[in-house]
């Protein structure tokens, strides 16, 4: 997978990276929930934010045991937020994973 930020989310949602179209609410969906993950302690100190594809994980992130766990978050958030599914279950689900993944990413940090 992209090493891009923004570019691995968008292969999640099913966009090429070629298809800009869309990037500045991915970004900004992407930067909402980079903000509500250091609330919970993943990231830089400072905060972080993205403004193009040209933007890294390894640059956010530095903690491989979270890194994962983070882009799945992220991908789930984002999701919900820019397309989110008619399914009530499927939402329901996705909520569900994201409570999870909140706890996990909580229980790493504390590790």
């Amino acid at each position: 997978m992209s090493d891009s930020i923004l570019t691995s989310i968008k292969k999640m949602l099913g966009i090429g990276e070629e298809y800009e179209e869309f990037d500045t609410d991915i970004i900004i969906d992407i930067n909402t929930t980079i903000a509500i993950l250091r609330q919970l302690g993943v990231g830089p100190q400072n905060g972080y934010s993205i403004s193009s594809k040209t933007d890294k994980w390894s640059d956010y992130i530095e903690d491989m045991a979270l890194l994962e766990l983070v882009k799945t978050y992220m991908y789930f958030k984002v999701r919900l937020m820019f397309d989110a599914p008619l399914n009530g279950t499927v939402v329901n689900s996705m909520e569900k994973q994201i409570g999870e993944l909140e706890w996990r990413i909580s229980v790493a940090l504390n590790c």
